[in-house]
């Protein structure tokens, strides 16, 4: 119980890690090819892998009330897509952030042979750092396809 305590806390604590990371890291040229990862393009894999229920359980649980700058309530226009999908953006490449400074802190564990401690900590953290920048890669080529058809 202590490690899920730990590896919850430390990864919602990543969170604002990604996002200060975020901060330094958007002027910079490489940020254009990030904003542009795809990991996984198959719906198939997607699917697969739970996707579909993680985005079931973002919509309809207290998640839904995290970050209100990615939500859509109405018709939009294409400017607004834009923005949307900046915003889509922006939390992506947080969470990746913050997945990366969890991974590191799992795999110090792992090495030093606290096994237990380093896999519930990358369980942790795929649910609530990968599972999110992948939920978030899917909206944005949904979105990607709507600027093409309105463009």
């Amino acid at each position: 119980m202590q490690y899920l305590s730990f590896s919850i806390s430390i990864t919602i604590i990543s969170w604002i890690i990604g996002m200060i990371l975020h901060a330094l890291i958007k002027s910079k040229p490489y940020y254009t090819d990030l904003s542009n990862l795809n990991f996984i393009e198959s719906k198939r894999l997607n699917k697969a892998i739970g996707l579909g229920v993680f985005k079931w359980i973002v919509k309809n649980t207290f998640f839904k009330y995290f970050n209100q700058k990615i939500k859509l309530e109405r018709r939009i226009q294409v400017d607004e897509l834009y923005e949307l999908r900046k915003e889509m953006s922006i939390s992506d490449i947080s969470h990746l952030l913050g997945f990366a400074v969890v991974t590191v802190f799992a795999l110090v564990k792992f090495i030093y042979g606290n096994y237990s401690f380093g896999l519930v900590m990358m369980a942790v953290n795929i649910v609530l750092n990968l599972y999110p920048s992948l939920l978030q890669q899917e909206n944005k080529r949904r979105i990607d396809k709507l600027i093409r058809i309105y463009s």
